[in-house]
């Protein structure tokens, strides 16, 4: 499998951290100094499904790649446009796909496990030309009373086609239950029946337990697929992270002793967008001219479940 076209979008709400300050006791610099967080991206006039049509559109014309070629359509969300149909059948419709379409949720890691979720289809010979489109809307999750997690987190989506080739180098994907970490619930319905019921519940975490889970599982998982593969971390070209908090990435990169321009950021813009800060990371860094034909990507990315997912490509565009 080989990435053909990146795409991406982002809310034109900019909720900045002084913004924040209206209706909570935080400030610019309690955020931007524990996350790298200065502002993000935040639904308002636009919906779930606008963002995704638009990243899978943006997607389909930098791979030159017409709609109804995709043989599968792939959207990586913890919340869709609805609990039924899936998102990537709304985007089938809006883009003028005729092929299956369905959804995957693996929280921050959806990406990558999409990756490898194509790549077995691709291989197996199921299909040839697959869109991924991860589309996430945090800001439906949180609890805007609770500056512990609010301040986090940002909305958007990233899509990138993927076709037959020999881009992807390896992949790992890992699961470690651990409920009371990170959760969120929905609503439970109305079912005179059922006896226990979670109620409606915004975003939970225990901050400091996932950034000691991320950091530590995201330099195993990355060390594992790099040695895997024969090359050492100083022959790595690019490692785009999940953009949870900037002091996450930095961690892992003083643990694989790189360089700081080997590990491009962009949370301090976007916050954290889920599934979807990997592709839309991948999307600015393609169109910026940033990405060389035969570069080395290395990508990682940790959510609740728990989950993490890794990825290492080369770049062939």
């Amino acid at each position: 499998m080989k990435i053909l076209g990146t795409g991406s979008a982002l809310p034109e709400k900019v909720v900045c951290n002084d913004d924040l300050t209206l209706f909570l006791d935080t400030s610019d610099e309690w955020i931007s100094t524990r996350t790298g967080i200065r502002e993000r991206r935040v639904l308002s006039e636009e919906t779930l499904l606008d963002l995704a049509n638009r990243a899978a559109e943006n997607a389909l014309e930098n791979a030159k790649v017409a709609a109804e070629d995709l043989d599968m359509i792939l959207v990586t969300t913890a919340k869709g446009e609805a609990v039924t149909p899936a998102t990537a059948c709304m985007v089938q419709g809006a883009i003028g796909a005729h092929c299956p379409a369905f959804d995957l949720n693996a929280a921050c890691a959806g990406f990558l496990y999409a990756l490898d979720t194509a790549d077995a289809f691709i291989a197996s010979k199921k299909a040839k030309t697959i869109l991924i489109v991860s589309a996430e809307a945090l800001s439906r999750f949180c609890d805007w009373k609770d500056r512990s997690t609010c301040v986090l987190f940002g909305d958007g989506a990233g899509a990138v086609v993927v076709g037959e080739g020999d881009g992807l180098i390896g992949t790992k994907l890992f699961a470690q239950s651990n409920e009371p970490i990170l959760y969120a619930y929905g609503d439970p319905g109305n079912s005179p029946y059922e006896r226990e019921k979670h109620p409606l519940t915004p975003l939970h975490m225990a901050g400091q337990e996932v950034y000691k889970f991320a950091v530590s599982h995201s330099s195993r998982d990355l060390l594992e697929l790099i040695e895997r593969a024969g090359k050492t971390p100083d022959e790595i070209d690019h490692y785009l992270l999940h953009q949870a908090n900037l002091r996450i990435v930095e961690a892992v990169r003083h643990r694989l002793h790189q360089p700081e321009a080997k590990f491009p950021h962009n949370i301090e813009r976007t916050g954290n967008t889920s599934s979807a800060s990997v592709p839309i990371l991948l999307d600015e860094l393609n169109r910026a001219g940033k990405l060389k034909t035969g570069d080395l990507i290395a990508m990682s990315a940790f959510g609740a479940g728990l989950s993490t997912g890794a990825a290492l490509l080369r770049w062939t565009l």
